[in-house]
């Protein structure tokens, strides 16, 4: 019985051990990653990095992690702006993404991902950069420009006009409700689904030319694509995805 007590007493010690060695060794690793993450996207902040399963160390021995979840704040992603709006940046609020089967050299200088799901967030205010928001001539002696974008329920964006008619400015803006979507997954497209009522009769392709847009979002890390967009609050949720998501290296 002392016999057996006594390797109970070890065995319960070195499962200890093993867990404390594990827990610092995911620690090291999470770490590691975070500061590869942000040195290979130039990213102004250091990301969330979290390494899942247990034990760590068994996943490190067949050289492939089951589940990497990663989260940025701020990422500033390459955009460009349909209809002559302006290029440049676009900043995602937030970027989170689970990577699945994640392989791996030994110092954790190269990382690649079997496949990859997440989501992001990008406010109305950024998302406005591509809309028409200079006035721009729909007719002669009109023009008109979008003023703000908000939620409109129903899974809508509310899109906000302005507009000169024969040079007096309307009193107020005017709302049409517009459905959001990504094409080609790497394509935000807002499209009014009718046409506001400016006070003169428009062709309806000439007021589509302000009302409908669309913002070209590129360069997600490890090369993750757009993949299904709804209206929220205060911007707009995309879901994102991808495979063979190179993400450090």
């Amino acid at each position: 019985m002392r016999a057996l007590r006594i390797f109970l007493v070890v065995t319960v010690i070195l499962g200890g051990l093993f867990v404390i060695a594990d827990r610092v060794a995911v620690g090291f690793a999470e770490n590691k990653a975070a500061d590869r993450i942000r040195s290979t996207e130039g990213l102004a902040g250091t990301p969330d990095v979290s390494i899942e399963g247990f034990p760590f160390l068994t996943q490190v021995a067949a050289g492939e992690l089951d589940d990497v979840k990663i989260g940025i704040k701020d990422y500033e992603a390459s955009a460009e702006g349909a209809k002559g709006a302006a290029g440049g940046t676009i900043r995602i609020d937030t970027l989170n993404a689970e990577m699945h089967g994640v392989s791996f050299n030994g110092d954790y200088s190269s990382a690649t991902a079997n496949s990859a799901s997440g989501s992001a967030t990008v406010s109305y205010a950024e998302l406005l950069k591509a809309a028409k928001s200079q006035p721009t001539e729909v007719a002669p002696a009109v023009t008109a420009q979008v003023v703000g974008l908000s939620d409109g329920g129903n899974g809508k964006i509310k899109v906000e006009i302005t507009a000169t008619v024969l040079g007096r400015k309307l009193p107020r803006p005017v709302s049409v409700l517009s459905s959001v979507s990504v094409v080609g997954g790497n394509t935000v497209k807002v499209h009014a689904d009718g046409v506001p009522k400016l006070g003169v009769d428009l062709v309806e392709g000439r007021i589509r030319t302000v009302t409908d847009f669309d913002q070209k979002i590129d360069g997600l890390p490890g090369g993750i694509k757009l993949d299904k967009i709804e209206a929220a609050a205060n911007g707009v949720d995309i879901s994102v995805k991808g495979s063979d998501v190179k993400l450090v290296g």
